[in-house]
């Protein structure tokens, strides 16, 4: 009986988690985090964003967030009724998850921000990427490059990550091959966040409401070996959107 009951509660306990990669990556990036939460018997999804991963459209057919995130967002839509998914965002994924949170906050049980954008109500989630420019400065980026647009359409330039920025700034901590796996598979992305004054639901800010996004849950994960300027931006981020 004990032993039933045991059972029954670790259940009871698993979760369904969905995943949403960071700037120029894709669902890929996610792959030792899925394998351990399926190995804990949880459910986990990744996505492609729009343009990004294994998703079909090229990076200047991605004409807008709302496109950028439309992944997530059908993901979200086509939950069965009364079912509820843990979102966990990494980087850039937080802009993504913060607008599902707001469409569908009773389908959300928690979400997750993992070193990941998370503004506040009330203010536009574009100020969010413009401070943490500010905090970190033009040559954090180190090779980084903005590419040309292709698109007239989309004002904003796609953005592509540089191999000594990825060795120094996301994979430092990181295996050897995941950097090689990583340099790989990046691809370039628009960020929508910056250059773009036309793009108008980062720019809204009453896009966020209390009603909606301000009541679901939110944990926000970050290191110790974070750049100290990246610390000072998201405590600043924290004490405006407690989590």
């Amino acid at each position: 009986m004990a032993a039933a009951e045991t059972k029954r509660a670790h259940y009871h306990h698993r979760h369904q988690f969905m995943l949403v990669h960071g700037m120029c990556h894709g669902a890929w990036c996610w792959y030792k985090a899925v394998t351990a939460l399926r190995r804990a018997g949880h459910r986990a999804a990744v996505l492609d964003m729009a343009g990004c991963g294994t998703h079909p459209a090229r990076v200047d057919e991605v004409r807008s967030f709302e496109e950028y995130s439309r992944p997530l967002l059908d993901a979200m839509a086509a939950l069965p009724p009364g079912e509820r998914v843990v979102l966990v965002a990494h980087s850039h994924g937080g802009y993504s998850v913060e607008l599902a949170v707001e469409r569908f906050p009773d389908r959300v049980a928690a979400a997750v921000f993992v070193a990941a954008s998370m503004p506040a109500v009330g203010r536009p989630m574009a100020a969010t990427s413009d401070e943490l420019l500010a905090y970190v400065g033009p040559n954090f980026f180190l090779d980084s490059m903005e590419l040309q647009q292709e698109n007239p359409d989309i004002k904003g330039k796609p953005f592509i990550f540089g191999p000594n920025f990825m060795a120094q700034r996301l994979y430092q901590l990181s295996p050897p091959e995941d950097l090689t796996l990583g340099l790989m598979l990046i691809k370039p992305a628009n960020a929508f966040t910056t250059g773009n004054p036309d793009e108008v639901l980062m720019r809204d800010a009453k896009l966020l409401t209390e009603e909606r996004y301000g009541s679901v849950r939110r944990v926000f994960l970050w290191w110790r070996t974070t750049m100290a300027s990246q610390w000072s931006s998201r405590a600043t981020w924290l004490r405006r959107a407690p989590a």
